[in-house]
């Protein structure tokens, strides 16, 4: 029960995450009710048919990269993203399929530390930028002390909407849910607690139990300052919201006139 318990939220965390990043940067066309579709079943179909029904297969940093750029050449080509995602990843699962028959991981033992080293920069560089301000895309915590920024035109006409509160409260819930999950981790070779079991589960849920903690503070105890929020449906939904019928727009970004969006996009 224990290990269901930690792989279920050890899968849904990043989904959500990424969701939000993907949202952004993809012009909402995935967001997190994609990525939480995307991950249950490929973790499905992975865990029957993989034979390693322990992995946990989700988004990671370089896909969320490739992602970006493919966004951005679907807009400079003029063809729908969606079409064009689905068509790399086709070509993708035929690589694949050639690559497992003809054996080609034993090229790897002629890699070296290094490449796996590239690889966690680049994540890292990633995350670290996005959460403290990325100058390409306006977002990250440095955005909020920009009284211009996207995230406050919903509140503008609130009187008693103070900018830089939200601001200093989403900083400090940052840094405080960063803080507890560091402290959390350390739980795991510290002399607290009666044995290494209870030791090791607070180890394993630090990251749940850190964003479960300063989510209930920031909504409770903090209930009147307004701090952005992860844009999801109230249903079972496409993220994107239409501008009009044909879907091919998204709302408010590409119709900053209009009031209300025409819709969702539909499956």
């Amino acid at each position: 029960v224990g290990v269901s318990i930690f792989l279920f939220f050890a899968a849904v965390a990043p989904a959500i995450t990424f969701g939000a990043i993907y949202q952004n940067s993809t012009n909402s066309m995935m967001g997190a009710i994609e990525m939480l579709l995307a991950t249950a079943w490929q973790g499905i179909v992975y865990g029957l048919v993989g034979g390693q029904p322990m992995m946990i297969n989700g988004a990671t940093g370089p896909v969320l990269a490739i992602q970006t750029v493919l966004f951005e050449m679907s807009n400079n080509m003029d063809i729908p993203f969606l079409c064009f995602n689905a068509w790399v990843g086709i070509w993708l699962m035929i690589y694949l399929i050639f690559a497992a028959f003809v054996d080609l991981n034993r090229l790897m033992k002629h890699l070296s530390r290094f490449t796996d080293e590239i690889f966690a920069s680049l994540i890292a560089s990633i995350f670290i930028l996005d959460a403290l301000g990325n100058p390409l895309n306006q977002n990250g915590i440095y955005w909020y002390f920009v009284e211009d920024h996207k995230s406050h035109d919903a509140f503008r006409d609130d009187p008693n909407y103070d900018y830089l509160t939200t601001a200093f409260l989403s900083l400090t819930l940052m840094v405080g849910t960063t803080a507890t999950a560091f402290l959390l981790r350390s739980m795991k070779h510290a002399r607290f607690f009666p044995n290494q079991s209870i030791r090791n589960i607070i180890c394993d849920f630090a990251v749940f139990t850190s964003i479960v903690a300063w989510v209930c503070i920031g909504n409770f105890l903090f209930s009147s300052v307004e701090t952005e929020k992860l844009n999801v449906p109230d249903t079972f939904a496409p993220t994107l919201e239409c501008c009009d019928a044909s879907c091919h727009t998204s709302w408010p970004a590409d119709c900053p006139d209009q009031e209300a969006a025409w819709g969702r996009r539909p499956w």
